[in-house]
């Protein structure tokens, strides 16, 4: 087993995001501090010079340059496999650090051994905290999200629980899931419970991750003592159509590897059947309507957030 010589690897996927990925490099160079840190930079065959801007402007970077798409979960296990530090750190290319954040939550994992895995404040480009909690609910809240419930009753029970939109986002706690948008793991996490599912592929993975860790008593946390802002959403709306049918069949996924509603064949049969009919609704809705992205925006739906007191 490899002996940990730093304390934190930093692991960057990118898929054609040039300007965001410098951009969020460079703020980890201008603020991390305090801690021995690496970035691992993994482009997955980008067309717009990703790789050859992030090895120019960042020597120190480690470069790694797919010749074919391996997508997200097999770029981020990668990236695992090739850490030498305690912690690793899943990191989005569309965000950016405004603060030593990284420190801060090597301190925290440091000074919580429990904890399995965390995910600090994100933060929306005017500041505002990101929505990026959400609870394991039954089937019922989810066929009601799947069918655009909370866009018109975001305040009724299964949505506020789905939503997580009671979460005091100015405490640190023990959550069901959280985003691996900024995503940091224990080592033992990792070698001990095992990598993401590369079952997956982009969609459903921190849904999937975070199920895993829960069923076999991995504690994950969220944790107020560092902020990331992140733009959000800025891959998987690039080719809308193929996120779509990407998304959908990573549920169907999860539904038959993980049990979620249930063992039953019969059951697996019938989430099938709805998903791949909610997904010709989507492809239907894409070509129709004037709004051309997968995912409208990061966090809980906008209209229905009440105002932000987490933050001093």
């Amino acid at each position: 087993m490899r002996t940990p010589s730093l304390d934190l690897t930093i692991i960057i996927p990118n898929y054609n995001t040039r300007e965001l990925v410098v951009n969020c490099i460079a703020s980890i160079f201008r603020f991390t501090t305090g801690i021995e840190f690496e970035v691992i930079f993994i482009d997955d065959n980008s067309r717009d010079g990703s790789a050859d801007a992030v090895a120019t402007a960042f020597p120190q970077v480690v470069v790694v340059r797919n010749e074919c798409n391996r997508l997200y979960v097999r770029n981020n296990n990668l990236g695992m496999r090739m850490s030498q530090a305690r912690y690793a750190c899943l990191l989005n290319s569309d965000t950016i650090l405004v603060s030593n954040a990284f420190a801060e939550l090597v301190h925290f994992m440091d000074a919580n051994p429990e904890v399995a895995a965390c995910g600090p404040r994100l933060l929306n480009p005017d500041g505002s905290v990101q929505h990026c909690i959400r609870r394991f609910v039954g089937p019922s809240a989810l066929l009601l999200q799947a069918i655009g419930w909370h866009k018109w009753f975001a305040r009724s029970g299964p949505m506020q629980r789905l939503y997580a939109l009671d979460f005091d986002y100015a405490v640190a706690q023990r959550v069901d899931s959280i985003g691996t948008t900024a995503f940091v793991l224990r080592r033992s996490t990792w070698e001990q419970a095992g990598m993401l599912d590369d079952r997956f592929r982009l969609f459903v993975v921190d849904w999937a991750y975070n199920f895993m860790l829960l069923k076999k008593g991995y504690e994950v946390w969220y944790t107020p003592c560092a902020e990331i802002v992140h733009l959000g959403s800025q891959s998987v709306n690039q080719n809308a159509a193929h996120s779509i049918r990407e998304l959908h069949e990573a549920l169907i996924t999860f539904s038959d590897a993980y049990d979620y509603f249930g063992k039953s064949a019969w059951i697996k049969w019938i989430v099938r059947m709805a998903v791949r009919t909610r997904c010709g609704l989507k492809l239907a809705e894409l070509r129709l309507g004037r709004d051309k992205r997968v995912i409208k925006g990061p966090g809980a739906p906008a209209f229905q957030r009440q105002p932000d007191t987490s933050r001093p």
